[in-house]
C-alpha cells in the first residue's frame, strides 16, 4: 500500500440529486484513492476542510464498467466512493455552500 498523504485521499466530491439531499444530514460524498482506509479518509476530511469533526465514514468499491469499442472489449477504471457523516456540531464543508 503507497503512503498517502491526506492531501492525495480525497479525489473529488460527487455531485449528484441524491448527494446534494443527503447534505440537509451533513453526509457529503467523495471520490477517493482506492488504497484509502476509513481512517485516513476521517483525517483527510478534518485536515482539508476546518471546522469539521467526523462521525462516521461509509466506503464503497465501484467496479469498472465493461465498454465496447467494434469487437474489442474493455474496462473503465475501477473508483472507490466514501459517504462521510458529519457531526451535529461540526461546521458544515463550505465547498457545497452554493449549490
Amino acid at each position: 500500500m503507497a503512503d498517502l498523504k491526506y492531501y492525495d485521499v480525497i479525489l473529488k466530491p460527487v455531485i449528484t440529486e441524491r448527494t446534494m439531499n443527503d447534505m440537509a444530514d451533513k453526509k457529503y460524498t467523495f471520490f477517493v484513492h482506492p488504497d484509502a482506509t476509513k481512517p485516513q479518509i476521517k483525517e483527510a476530511v478534518e485536515k482539508m476542510f476546518e471546522g469539521t469533526a467526523v462521525l462516521k465514514v461509509n466506503t464503497m468499491n465501484l467496479d469498472g464498467k465493461v465498454r465496447r469499442r467494434g469487437m474489442t472489449f474493455g474496462r473503465t477504471s475501477a473508483k472507490k466512493k466514501a459517504i462521510v457523516q458529519l457531526k451535529e456540531t461540526s461546521n458544515e464543508i463550505e465547498l457545497f455552500q452554493g449549490m
